[in-house]
């Protein structure tokens, strides 16, 4: 988690060295000091930017799936149980600081695109999301791509049928 603002908890003797009421009649209440936005503490979970940043790689053309061929088949096992949901944050993993953030990506593009291009789409998109939605810095975006989708492959495995 990150830390996105300056200040830190207030102690209850910063408190006292400001009086909440005046005892004179007239004369304005004096509260806390300094901007309002800067009091208290913003933090962001890692899971947050891997959300945001699974949702960003994925609205890319040309990006299939993301993830390995073995978290892809966990996933699909999940998404067939009863309340389970889909994971948009397979197959990414994030490093987040105090005002910057790393993210590493695995991908699966669809055949016959453009693999450069599909990971520098992916990397634009990313970091605008990132950097938009929490105000972290993004430092990296390392893209793995760990298979080609053909148009032939099905998306999932069949199912056994009895006989």
């Amino acid at each position: 988690m990150t830390d996105m603002t300056e200040g830190g908890p207030t102690r209850a003797a910063e408190i006292e060295n400001f009086p909440e009421t005046s005892v004179r009649k007239g004369q304005p209440t004096r509260r806390g000091g300094g901007d309002p936005a800067t009091r208290g503490r913003t933090t962001i979970a890692d899971g947050v930017v891997e959300k945001i940043a699974g949702l960003a790689a994925r609205d890319v053309l040309g990006v299939h799936a993301l993830g390995s061929g073995l978290s892809r088949t966990f996933g699909a096992v999940r998404d067939r149980v009863p309340g389970g949901s889909k994971s948009v944050t397979r197959g990414v993993k994030v490093e987040v600081g105090e005002v910057q953030t790393a993210l590493d990506l695995e991908i699966v593009v669809d055949y016959g695109v453009s693999i450069s291009d599909v990971a520098r789409a992916v990397r634009e998109n990313v970091v605008a999301a990132v950097e938009r939605m929490t105000g972290l810095e993004v430092v990296e975006v390392n893209i793995a791509v760990s298979d080609v989708k053909l148009p032939e492959e099905e998306e999932e495995e069949p199912e056994p049928r009895l006989q």
